[in-house]
């Protein structure tokens, strides 16, 4: 009776799991099934054995078929519901089956700094014809939690992937590699220090020249939350789980318009997970995930202990590969590499190769171009490149030949005169007689050798902060078309401080969008900025040939597309170009709500990535003007995640060569390009009446159920939480980003 008890429960549990997946009773039954267990579990005693041992065996049979039938026609939001289910595996589960011992550090339970993100000292082993062989690895991942509402659901707080980076900082100094393990929903969404946006940005900054081997396995992944600790040399990703930009029913709520408690319709909900490409199928086509790990038809539980086997021979396998691909001896490492694909053909059995996991100096610096090169790559299939053919081809050789030149005459030439230029001021400074009669003659070849330009020394004139308005320059000012309407407008603040109304034309001509009385700033055109910030006819727009698409196929985004473009003339929403801010060459990248609100997909990010490379050619300062991001684009899914990672390393390697890296924001910036390559500037900035941060109010309020104050994403709060370093006004902003240029920044820009 026991044994039959036993078996009873299982089979409920099953159907229950089930139909937790389908969500209908209807479906093919599966209520009825339900119903017919639980009046066997109260009958049990009234019936004999033999009829209930065939009865339990009939059930069992439908109830396999059901599985059968509906892990064959699994859809994309019934895979969502297998992750959401509390049965999946969580990541307690791998740490006790996938690795022999391990000690868990930073807290435990509620004591935890964050418990949604823990972290653990592990050891996995292989067994080599009955030796075995251990390696110590950094396990750190989020925590679901076995109804535990203290983790949060596995939505990490800012200082929970601190947490994590503080751990990863501690495996790259010894030298071990980090096992990342992605259950998140996405990142809790709180502006509270550091901040979420700002935690998830250094959190990627720094793993991009992590100088330890990196793996990771997605189950849940949530947008930017799941790169948080998602940025690595190999992504695994169960077959069964699902990696996102947004919930499905987050991205029905935006497309069917709906507002904030209305019900979201179910076909709705479904449309879009499946319009999302969210399943591991759909995201190795994408190219944002390495490889799947198998699981069972409806997706691993905790007790599946065959599925933890096949993930501890995956994370070795996976560890192995990356290590292998920076080894110098090229015949070790095919070897190796053809030991494990038998290995992986014949049933994950163990690795007949000992490999050692530690990389020496080169073997890093390898590591390190391979991680670039892999992110790089990534939505390079996704966006519409417009130069073909013999046309591309002299673009290349262009590129070629000015990288050629810069690197002449910065990597080479600079140097030397630098280092002359410091000899002749240390021989000048002795101040006798004699030695400047010596030194005469040498600064004279050193002037005849290497000019300086009346405009070069006029850049090298470190103070020159004149207090001059943008308006007096040598040019007639652009008038925003705003300024064309004959009326008054009450500015929001008029109440507080009793501002005046004001003339149209005054408020978006002489007075730039600006109230004269609060400072409050009235939103402005991107054009605005491109005629007022630099100097006259210097704007010189590269890469506008690259142009969105639509890699997912997403139902009716194309008109989407095609309706930004005509009301543009544009084809992204991100502009690149050359420019001057007084006779200072910069390169800028200006993201402008016009265009799908500022979004970033795979054209936007490799359009700034090109960007970066430009200026790190050319030893130019680089600005991102943040006119407004709206995040990333829903419509782009996975690929426009990748975009975040991708961007960010870009980034990390322009500021390595020593560029100057500036970051100015304006009206309202969000989510995923704040969360990565904007947020992880040195220096950051914002125009007083810019909106700023990880999620806006709804989805905080959602999130949380917590409101939050009006002025919780303003830039005076920013500024408090250290997210940004300084406000500015927009009449000063020539003037400000000029100061910049000259103050900031070290040695290799080439006006230095």
């Amino acid at each position: 009776m026991k044994d039959t008890n036993k078996l009873l429960s299982h089979l409920h549990d099953r159907a229950l799991y089930l139909l937790d997946i389908k969500q209908n009773p209807k479906w093919s039954g599966i209520g009825e099934l339900i119903s017919r267990l639980q009046t066997l579990r109260k009958k049990i005693f009234d019936m004999s054995h033999e009829t209930l041992i065939a009865e339990l065996k009939m059930l069992d049979e439908r109830l396999s078929f059901l599985e059968q039938r509906a892990a064959n026609s699994l859809t994309s939001y019934e895979t969502v519901n297998i992750v959401r289910n509390p049965a999946r595996f969580t990541l307690q589960d791998i740490l006790e089956n996938v690795y022999d011992s391990f000690s868990e550090l930073g807290g435990d339970g509620e004591c935890n700094v964050d418990p949604a993100v823990v972290v653990a000292r592990a050891v996995i082993t292989r067994r080599i014809k009955n030796k075995v062989y251990s390696h110590q690895v950094m396990v750190i991942g989020h925590e679901k939690g076995k109804s535990e509402e203290f983790r949060n659901g596995g939505s990490a707080k800012p200082w929970g992937n601190a947490k994590a980076l503080h751990y990863m900082k501690a495996a790259e100094t010894e030298g071990i590699p980090i096992h990342s393990f992605i259950f998140t929903p996405g990142a809790f969404p709180v502006e509270d220090y550091p901040g979420a946006a700002q935690a998830i940005a250094l959190n990627l900054y720094e793993m991009a020249m992590l100088r330890t081997p990196i793996i990771s396995f997605t189950s849940e992944g949530g947008s930017g939350g799941a790169e948080a600790l998602g940025l690595s040399d190999m992504r695994l990703m169960g077959s069964r789980g699902y990696y996102s930009v947004i919930s499905p029913e987050g991205a029905a709520a935006i497309e069917g318009k709906l507002r904030e408690g209305e019900k979201v319709p179910r076909e709705l909900i479904e449309r879009c997970a499946e319009n999302l490409r969210i399943t591991a199928s759909d995201n190795l086509k994408l190219g944002t995930i390495d490889r799947i790990v198998e699981e069972p038809p409806l997706g691993a539980k905790r007790d599946d202990y065959a599925f933890f086997r096949r993930l501890r021979y995956e994370m070795i396998k996976a560890t192995d590969e990356v290590v292998l691909r920076t080894k110098s001896l090229k015949a070790f490492r095919a070897y190796a590499m053809k030991t494990q694909k038998n290995g992986h053909e014949t049933g994950f059995e163990d690795i007949d190769v000992v490999i050692d996991w530690g990389l020496s100096g080169p073997e890093l610096n390898r590591l390190l171009d391979m991680r670039s090169q892999k992110y790089r790559a990534m939505g390079s299939d996704f966006y519409i490149e417009g130069k073909k053919g013999i046309v591309d081809g002299i673009f290349k050789l262009t590129e070629v030949a000015a990288a050629g030149f810069y690197e002449l005459r910065y990597g080479l030439i600079r140097p030397h005169e630098r280092n002359v230029r410091k000899v002749l001021a240390e021989v000048s400074s002795e101040g006798t007689t004699f030695l400047k009669k010596v030194a005469e003659p040498v600064r004279a070849a050193y002037d005849f050798i290497f000019p300086q330009t009346e405009k070069n020394q006029r850049i090298n004139r470190t103070h020159e902060t004149s207090t001059r308005s943008i308006f007096i320059e040598d040019w007639e000012p652009y008038v925003s078309p705003l300024a064309n309407e004959d009326r008054t407008v009450t500015c929001p603040n008029a109440q507080k401080y009793g501002c005046l109304d004001l003339w149209v034309p005054d408020l978006y001509g002489e007075f730039a969008g600006v109230c004269p009385t609060c400072g409050h700033h009235f939103p402005l055109e991107y054009r605005w900025y491109l005629e007022h910030l630099f100097d006259r006819k210097s704007v010189a727009e590269f890469n506008r040939h690259i142009a969105s698409g639509n890699p997912l196929n997403f139902t009716g985004f194309e008109k989407k597309l095609e309706k930004d473009r005509k009301k543009t003339g544009r084809c992204s929403s991100v502009i690149t170009f050359d420019a001057k801010v007084r006779n200072i060459k910069i390169v800028t990248a200006m993201f402008y709500s016009d265009f799908r609100n500022g979004t970033v997909g795979a054209a936007e990010g490799e359009k700034f990535v090109r960007a970066c490379d430009k200026a790190k050619m050319t030893r130019r300062p680089f600005l991102a003007y943040i006119h407004t991001t709206g995040g990333i684009r829903i419509h782009e899914g996975t690929v426009g995640v990748s975009q975040m990672p991708k961007c960010t390393l870009a980034v990390r390697e322009y500021v390595e060569s020593g560029g100057l890296y500036i970051v100015v924001y304006d009206n309202n910036s969000y989510a995923g390009p704040v969360a990565s390559f904007l947020g992880a500037a040195p220096y950051q900035f914002a125009i007083r009446s810019t909106r700023l941060g990880f999620a806006g109010p709804r989805v905080i309020r959602e999130t949380t159920g917590d409101d939050v104050p009006p002025d919780y994403h303003s830039a005076k709060n920013a500024l408090k939480r250290g997210h940004i370093q300084g406000i500015w006004d927009r009449r000063d902003f020539r003037k400000k980003l000029h100061n910049a240029l000259l103050t900031m920044g070290g040695p290799n820009l080439y006006y230095k």
